[in-house]
């Protein structure tokens, strides 16, 4: 694994705010809320790697536009150059397929209770879209070629959760392990087999906000 990892869930978005669908084919950038969710998260990480005097290692995100918002405040802050921003793929969120840009309510309507409400996840494969052993299978696929390196990672909710899970545990749904939720903004760090949280971020939590 990555060593040590911080991973950041990005900001509010104008889905997020309007309980949307985003996945991945979705344009939605940061609303106001988010934009200041992003600065304090690259205001906590400037802090963290100021008084820690640990080396700021590369930052990776999904690229999606709201994690290279996200990504683009925080560079900012740590004096990263936006061009050594890292892009990957396998960092994405979860694929949502024919659910894209809809509202949740109107699916929820249609295709009745999509949500494990108790654990904030989604209850079944979606349709053209991924589950959690799809997100596993890529995740994997990263740290194997991240090979140990150091990283900040702006990432999604649902993505995140499972990359967490792989790396110091979570319950497992449908044999995958995932960690708990924690709200949009909000920083880990993951060493030594263990996490810290570094923020909280000021954002919702859950599935409806992915």
């Amino acid at each position: 694994m990555p060593e040590p990892l911080y991973l950041a869930r990005h900001a509010e978005t104008v889905h997020n705010r309007a309980r949307r669908m985003q996945g991945n084919a979705a344009v939605t950038p940061l609303t106001l809320a988010g934009i200041r969710q992003a600065d304090a998260m690259g205001a906590a990480l400037a802090a963290h790697f100021r008084t820690s005097g640990e080396p700021v290692p590369p930052l990776w995100s999904s690229p999606a536009p709201r994690a290279l918002q996200t990504a683009a405040i925080v560079a900012d802050h740590l004096g990263i150059d936006w061009f050594a921003v890292r892009q990957d793929a396998r960092l994405r969120e979860i694929e949502v397929g024919h659910w894209t840009g809809r509202d949740y309510a109107e699916i929820i309507a249609r295709e009745g209770p999509i949500l494990d409400e108790a654990r904030r996840l989604f209850r079944m494969p979606i349709p053209g879209g991924e589950h959690y052993a799809d997100i596993a299978a890529r995740l994997a696929d990263w740290l194997a070629d991240m090979a140990g390196a150091p990283a900040i990672v702006i990432s999604h909710g649902m993505t995140a959760r499972v990359l967490r899970g792989l790396l110091v545990g979570g319950l497992p749904y449908e044999g995958v392990p995932i960690a708990e939720d924690v709200p949009q903004g909000s920083i880990v760090r993951i060493a030594d087999g263990a996490e810290t949280l570094l923020l909280t971020g000021a954002g919702s939590i859950g599935p409806r906000v992915a």
